[in-house]
């Protein structure tokens, strides 16, 4: 028999602190900044985003998502044989031990099943779901938890305006589980390590102290003209894997970085606009955290039924980039 992976189930959540682009402007005012709501908006299609108290860790935000992507599903925390944890923000310094492992434990798993971080960044989430069905099609693994969970206020710069306004924290979650069936119907993934410069943390750790900065890096401009370029490319490439064209795709569901990026690649592949999830509106950048956000949303509000075709793609710091076709 055929083994194949399937989405059986969604869950995120999103930090309780809503600061909307007016409180945000009366923050940043305080500090000499000037923004506004207009300002904000028209460059990012931002109103409002998430931030995660101080006493918040990614990995409780994504014990709660994965919870309720079990619940969805039906499944106990037990039956998961392997947690897939994307993240740039890991509760250890230093990425170790895996925020995986701590979710792992969080979630009361006792099975001793593998347990493991990916960093891609605002790629991570479509990274994990390409590995999890690899994993799954070899029969190593029989259901995967893949998560994405954020905390990205805690690097921002708040006197850097082209940044902190467009960024916030959250997580989302899938359970992927054996199938007869096709629901993952292709993934293909990229990285160009030349552009690792143009979005990055240029800090690192030497001798207890942080050599550089610890604040997120971005040039904007470089960003903007590489994801349109590969986003549309690698959305190609997957459909084509998958024998399909892009009016067979019932949701577009990209990274939800930026509103004009996203309707840059919806219109190069011919989709309307109403094809489209978008939620970048209400919780900015949240990296590896903004798919599966967004795809429990539709989930959940109805949008996204069984058997509709849905593609992701996500495009992050390293510089990173891929795409995800899958059957709901």
């Amino acid at each position: 028999m055929t083994l194949y992976s399937k989405i059986i189930g969604t869950g995120s959540f999103l930090p309780p602190r809503r600061v909307t682009n007016e409180a945000l402007s009366a923050q940043l005012a305080e500090k000499g900044i000037e923004t506004s709501d207009e300002w904000i908006v028209s460059r990012s299609g931002i109103s409002a985003r998430h931030y995660a108290d101080p006493d918040m860790q990614s990995s409780d935000m994504a014990v709660i998502a994965a919870r309720r992507a079990l619940e969805m599903a039906g499944c106990a925390a037990n039956d998961v044989d392997l947690i897939l944890l994307a993240t740039s923000t890991p509760d250890y310094f230093g990425g170790f031990p895996s925020t995986a492992c701590v979710v792992q434990n969080k979630l009361g798993i006792t099975n001793h099943s593998a347990a493991v971080d990916i960093q891609a960044v605002c790629s991570g989430f479509v990274y994990g779901l390409s590995m999890a069905d690899s994993f799954i099609r070899t029969g190593m693994h029989k259901k995967v938890l893949v998560i994405g969970s954020e905390v990205f206020s805690r690097i921002l710069n708040f006197e850097d305006r082209t940044t902190c306004v467009l960024f916030g924290d959250g997580a989302g979650a899938v359970l992927m589980s054996a199938s007869e069936e096709p629901g993952l119907l292709a993934t293909k993934l990229h990285a160009d390590g030349s552009q690792a410069g143009i979005l990055c943390v240029p800090g690192s750790v030497n001798a207890g102290a942080i050599a550089g900065s610890a604040f997120l890096h971005m040039d904007g401009q470089a960003v903007f003209k590489l994801a349109v370029s590969v986003l549309e490319k690698v959305a190609h490439e997957t459909l084509n894997a998958a024998g399909m064209q892009s009016s067979d795709v019932d949701w577009l569901i990209p990274h939800q970085a930026n509103i004009r990026i996203m309707q840059g690649t919806a219109k190069k592949l011919g989709l309307p606009p109403e094809k489209m999830v978008v939620t970048v509106d209400q919780h900015g950048n949240t990296s590896a955290a903004s798919i599966p956000l967004a795809l429990d949303k539709a989930m959940r509000d109805g949008r996204i039924k069984p058997g509709h075709i849905v593609l992701m793609e996500g495009v992050g710091g390293g510089f990173t980039w891929g795409a995800a076709l899958a059957r709901m």
